[in-house]
Parts: C-alpha cells; structure tokens; sequence
C-alpha cells in the first residue's frame, strides 16, 4: 500500500507541474479584468442592496455584471473570427 501512494503522490506533482507549466504560458485576456469587474459589480450590488437598503440601485448594479460578462463574450468572438479569417487568406 505504500508504494501505491508513493506513486500517486509522485503522479499528483507531476500533474501539478504541468498544470503551472501551461498557466505561465497562458496570455492573459481582455476578459480577466472584465471578470474582476463583474465580480466587483455583484458585490457592490449586495452591498447597496443589502447594507445601505437602496435596493433599486442594489439591482440596476447587480445587471452590470451579464452586461460585462456579454461584452466580453463578443469581443473575444470578434478577435477569434479576426484570427480565422486571417489564418484562412494565408491558403
């Protein structure tokens, strides 16, 4: 039993190494500071709605969060179409 876990323990490093390897390699997008955003609305939003009482403003926030979300989505549509289309006329 031991050396099962043994093995495992040296298959899970592995498999951590590789996985930091491929993050480093990993550009960083438009979407991250989108997604910060959102996520920042959301809690902006709990706090009007739920600390401060203004419930209206505490909604209206918490959409900016799928707007962003949305927005982001479409950009990083539009830069994929930009990058096929620009593989495909190199043919």
């Amino acid at each position: 039993m031991d050396l099962f876990q043994q093995q495992q323990t040296e298959s899970d490093e592995r498999i951590e190494e590789k996985a930091e390897r491929v993050s480093e390699r990993i550009p960083v997008t438009g979407a991250d500071p989108i997604a910060t955003l959102a996520v920042g609305s959301v809690l902006f939003s709990w706090y009007q709605y739920y600390v401060r009482g203004n419930k209206e403003y505490g909604i209206f926030t918490g959409l900016w969060a799928p707007t962003l979300f949305a927005a982001a989505g479409y950009l990083q549509q539009k830069d994929l179409v930009r990058k096929v289309k620009r593989g495909l006329s190199s043919f």
